[in-house]
């Protein structure tokens, strides 16, 4: 038995039936829906992430074969794999490029918002820090919703790091986008920038607050004062009567 067949067997006897159905409705995976084709074994993070210390002997392409696989919860514990080696690499530079490569030629896996947020910002975000941003506009400018989701979020780290200007492009950028979970990742990266930094927050909604989606923007306010996040949804509010 191979190691990842027997990362499967493990997994596969843990698995609950009524979980996964849980999960696929909760990860939207009825036709059409963001998550179609998504499939479930039924198991908690928790319990994925119980089998890292397991996976220290897997090769990079062993990683790839649980990246690649059909179960939602084998693409998990791969990037969780990734992110691990990422973080263990601490100084290791040559081997910290490789895992960001592999991460990016594979982000067509890394195909629901948990899978993007367990792991673009811990990878991409910390790369990012110190080497070239340009990615962040090629994936924002992706077809792919994921690798949108990934520029954004991964500028989590870059916000904890007191570094804005990426975000707040990226959020400008994206305004008119469609879908509500790209609204979503950009409120949630304004909210993080507002906990640091109000003013900068504010300069961004005294532009953009009446074009935001509502949701983008309800998430962006969360964190503000009563009174501010009253003035945003009616400054919004008067301008869609308009």
């Amino acid at each position: 038995m191979s190691a990842t067949d027997y990362i499967h067997q493990h997994l596969l006897e843990q698995a609950s039936p009524t979980r996964a159905a849980l999960s696929r409705s909760f990860f939207k995976t009825n036709p059409g829906d963001y998550g179609d084709g998504n499939q479930f074994l039924g198991l908690t993070v928790p319990q994925i992430r119980a089998l890292l210390p397991e996976t220290d002997a897997l090769c990079l392409e062993e990683v790839l074969v649980l990246l690649h696989s059909v179960w939602h919860e084998e693409r998990l514990l791969a990037l969780l794999i990734i992110v691990r080696r990422f973080e263990k690499a601490r100084n290791d530079v040559p081997t910290r490029e490789e895992i960001v490569k592999l991460y990016l030629e594979n982000l067509p896996w890394v195909n629901n918002w948990d899978l993007v947020d367990s792991s673009a910002p811990h990878v991409l975000g910390t790369w990012l820090l110190t080497h070239d941003r340009s990615i962040l506009d090629e994936l924002a400018a992706s077809s792919c919703l994921w690798e949108q989701r990934a520029a954004i979020v991964a500028t989590l780290t870059l916000i904890r790091n007191q570094e804005f200007d990426d975000t707040l492009r990226l959020c400008a950028g994206l305004i008119s986008h469609p879908h509500h979970l790209i609204h979503k990742a950009c409120g949630w990266m304004l909210r993080e920038i507002g906990r640091r930094d109000e003013i900068k927050l504010s300069f961004f909604l005294d532009r953009y607050a009446v074009a935001m989606p509502r949701t983008m923007l309800r998430y962006a306010l969360e964190k503000l004062p009563q009174p501010d996040r009253r003035h945003y949804m009616n400054l919004r509010r008067m301008t869609a009567k308009e």
